[in-house]
């Protein structure tokens, strides 16, 4: 836990600015840009930071309720394989360590691949085996797959965070929470400041992860399975279990969206709030896997990004505060 400071240091204000821990490395997003600090074989820092287009800003659309949360997942998945393409770029001893964009590529999508075996279909036909058909036990069936899909899920995690690579990207992952707790509370992004913070955080994937688990469980118990399969004329043990796999894959965005607006637009602004604390606990329970304590080092790559962030967002706030030329500014 960190330790106590001034109350007037503690009032905790919100922030959109989010970010991603990377290979020897970290990303920042801002509203604006986003940019990518390193930690270099030879100990120097390499930054790069781009501009944010968003669609969003161009379609209104995209900015409603629910589907606000599935068009965040999906650029969110765009800027990690960037994120991570850059930090794989840069953290290699050598050329031949580091990646190619073809072999990033083919990594994200075996990685894909991976989840969607190991938390739709692995669980979805361990489910058929013990339970049965979905079309004679819906309710259970639902359940048991959905306890499967968490087992899955902790076991994976837990399994990964006994990698030597993975716990140094766990311990960065704490190092981006712990910056954002010091710049939630408008302290000087300062190594000793920043290390007094605890590497737990309401707004962190893992508790998004883990909601959209929950999630899942309620929104597949809720499709009319049963239903649109008899409509079909469709009740053979295969065909059945093919539909509930599909269903799966297609509802994912959806279950994203709704998981987006309850850990992101709802808890994320509201961390005090006593319902929140209790949603959230298992996804911050959790983060005890998925993040470690950082070295000064690692805090030193997040505030490299999360200033080159901050650098702009105090830009564009001066810019929206200037007059246009010719304009008194109190007129």
């Amino acid at each position: 836990m960190p330790e106590s400071v001034p109350a007037a240091e503690c009032a905790v204000k919100p922030t959109h600015i989010g970010g991603q821990a990377l290979l020897e490395g970290i990303m920042m997003r801002g509203k604006y840009n986003w940019a990518v600090a390193v930690r270099e074989p030879s100990g120097a820092i390499y930054t790069e930071e781009h501009d944010l287009h968003s669609a969003r800003e161009r379609h209104k659309w995209l900015n409603w309720p629910v589907i606000r949360g599935m068009w965040a997942f999906y650029e969110t998945m765009v800027l990690a394989v960037k994120a991570f393409g850059i930090s794989a770029e840069h953290s290699g001893e050598s050329e031949e360590e580091q990646l190619t964009s073809k072999e990033i590529g083919i990594t994200m999508i075996i990685g894909v691949a991976l989840a969607v075996g190991l938390f739709i279909v692995l669980p979805a036909v361990v489910t058929n085996l013990l339970v049965g058909s979905s079309v004679d036990r819906p309710f259970i069936w639902n359940i048991v797959d959905g306890v499967l899909r968490l087992v899955a899920f902790f076991a994976y995690i837990w399994a990964v965070s006994r990698v030597k690579e993975i716990h140094r990207v766990f311990a960065y992952h704490g190092a981006e929470h712990k910056t954002i707790h010091a710049y939630e509370r408008g302290l000087p992004l300062e190594t000793d400041t920043i290390q007094r913070y605890q590497t737990l955080h309401v707004r962190c994937g893992t508790s998004f992860l883990l909601m959209v688990m929950v999630v899942a469980i309620l929104v597949f118990s809720l499709v009319p399975g049963k239903a649109i399969l008899a409509g079909w004329g469709v009740d053979s043990r295969v065909p059945v279990l093919l539909f509930n796999i599909a269903t799966r894959i297609l509802l994912l965005p959806l279950i994203a969206g709704l998981a987006y607006e309850i850990t992101v637009k709802w808890a994320g602004t509201r961390p005090d709030n006593p319902l929140v604390k209790v949603l959230l606990w298992p996804g911050m329970q959790m983060q005890r896997i998925t993040t470690a304590e950082p070295d000064d080092s690692m805090v030193e790559i997040a505030v490299a990004a999360m200033s080159l962030v901050v650098a702009r967002e105090e830009a564009e706030s001066v810019r929206s505060c200037q007059a246009p030329e010719g304009i008194l500014a109190d007129a």
